[in-house]
């Protein structure tokens, strides 16, 4: 019976999740991702704020709609891609632009929590340095594919 439960419920879900953010392994891997450091920033912030007496249930049921709102941008990204037709442009750089301020949020509360002697911070700044760097050149090379498609009869190459 619980095989059949979670037959039904993949069934159901996996199609729902290729919906809303795209199809493949790559998609899937850069969700996790995102959800991960999430996760970590949720734990290093929840860490912190307790160190620094600033804890407080209402910012943390927030928390939880913002970690919503977060994982839901990303699938309005892939959205938007398949009505203009982008190969996972916007979906791309809502993701990266998530990991980047997810990343430099989860350093900075680890900081406060007082975990810094065990974090690697030259490593996470060249990281986050990394993906701003990155998330700037796609946002460059997708304006540059949206200018060239305007260009073309009906936005299409030819």
């Amino acid at each position: 019976m619980d095989k059949l439960i979670t037959a039904a419920a993949g069934g159901f879900l996996f199609p729902v999740f290729e919906y809303f953010y795209g199809p493949g392994s790559a998609v899937a891997s850069l969700m996790v991702t995102l959800l991960f450091f999430i996760s970590m920033d949720w734990l290093s912030g929840s860490r912190a704020s307790k160190k620094d007496k600033t804890y407080s249930s209402r910012y943390g049921i927030d928390g939880v709609f913002r970690m919503f709102f977060m994982l839901l941008l990303p699938a309005g990204g892939h959205l938007l891609d398949v009505a203009f037709g982008t190969p996972g442009i916007v979906f791309g750089v809502f993701v990266f632009g998530l990991l980047y301020h997810t990343i430099k949020s989860m350093t900075a509360n680890a900081i406060r929590a007082g975990w810094a002697d065990w974090l690697p911070i030259h490593t996470m700044e060249k990281v986050t340095g990394w993906v701003q760097s990155e998330m700037e050149y796609k946002l460059s090379r997708a304006a540059k594919r949206m200018e060239e498609r305007e260009g073309t009869p009906n936005g299409k190459a030819q």
